[in-house]
């Protein structure tokens, strides 16, 4: 599988569970709680919990793939807003 394949299924399953928690976290949040338990009164707040806490492990686990499959990429624009570059880093790590 191309490299940019893996990206695009990591992104796509981050922006899935990102949402996931999001509107689960909006409906736990105590003014909006108010309102949906007046309207959704038989809604079952323990699956709302499991899909809130399970989508947030799930959205931290692909972040930190995402840091890893960038890291490269990173490691070169901070050198680059630094202005740096890898000898002047090398030789400051030789002193």
């Amino acid at each position: 599988m191309k490299r940019t394949d893996i990206n695009y299924i990591v992104d796509l399953a981050m922006a899935v569970f990102f949402l996931l928690s999001f509107i689960t976290g909006l409906i736990k949040f105590p003014a909006v709680l108010v309102y949906v338990l007046q309207v959704y009164s038989s809604l079952p707040m323990y699956k709302i919990n499991w899909v809130h806490d399970y989508s947030g492990l799930a959205f931290g686990s692909l972040g930190v793939i995402h840091i890893v499959l960038h890291w490269d990429w990173l490691v070169a624009m901070t050198r680059g807003k630094l202005g740096t570059t890898k000898r002047e880093t090398k030789e400051h790590s030789d002193q």
